[in-house]
């Protein structure tokens, strides 16, 4: 990602509505998991550290991230054990095995995603579980993934071919993020039409309107927590590599 946006994530994501909602959807996947007492966790692509405090409640955590900048502020604020790696080609990991192994919007900036899962099948324990998510519908492509360094989003049916195809038994797939999608998706369209090269939306909104959507998006984990949702402007899915 540009390095504005590490920044942005740095000042934040304790408080912006995506951000805040995302860890409420993510927190109500992690509560039915039934993970061991002890569960090791780790989190590939960790950001400013955003997410490891909540991944700390559900086990021992450490991280993964490759920019310098993001990686020290996200030690410093969490005292995590944050290791410098590529994925997937430098994993510091050679003889550690993890129950629960977390991509929050990883994989699509990954050249090669189908090396990625395989590397990461490879990390978890027996009977560990892979968590990620990605975006949503490459129609929706617009300026704000060529900022923020993507490479593709995904369909339900591409995120779930791709982890069959390296070696995974699907959970479940689910899109997420569905009561903001038509808003969303027709801000992203118009922007295209227009040509634009910032996108809307994307800075800080006042504090009532980042109230509002936190708890339009946060509205959709208690649903999550059982059930899937058949659109969304974000793709989640639950796997396990098969042994």
């Amino acid at each position: 990602m540009e390095a504005s946006e590490y920044r942005f994530m740095a000042e934040h994501e304790d408080r912006h509505w995506w951000f805040v909602g995302r860890r409420a959807v993510l927190a109500a996947l992690l509560d039915g998991l039934a993970l061991p007492a002890d569960a090791r966790i780790l989190e590939v692509g960790c950001g400013t550290g955003g997410n490891l405090a909540l991944l700390g409640r559900y086990g021992r955590v450490t991280a993964l991230e490759m920019d310098s900048y993001a990686r020290a502020f996200a030690q410093q604020k969490t005292g995590v054990d944050v290791r410098d790696g590529l994925l997937p080609q430098t994993l510091p990991f050679v003889d550690e095995r993890f129950d629960l192994v977390c991509l929050f919007d990883v994989l699509e900036h990954v050249a090669d995603d189908h090396a990625a899962l395989a590397a990461i099948a490879g990390l978890l324990a027996p009977g560990g579980r892979l968590l990620v998510t990605v975006p949503a519908h490459q129609w929706l492509w617009s300026v704000h993934d060529e900022h923020l360094h993507h490479r593709r989003r995904y369909s339900r049916a591409g995120l779930h071919a791709l982890l069959e195809a390296n070696g995974y038994v699907v959970d479940r797939t689910s899109y997420f993020n569905a009561l903001l999608f038509l808003p969303a998706a027709a801000v992203r369209l118009v922007d295209r039409w227009r040509g634009r090269r910032t996108a809307s939306g994307a800075a800080l909104p006042s504090a009532a309107v980042n109230r509002v959507l936190t708890c339009l998006f946060a509205a959709e984990a208690p649903w999550l927590r059982r059930w899937n949702l058949p659109f969304g402007l974000s793709l989640l899915a639950l796997a396990k590599p098969i042994k």
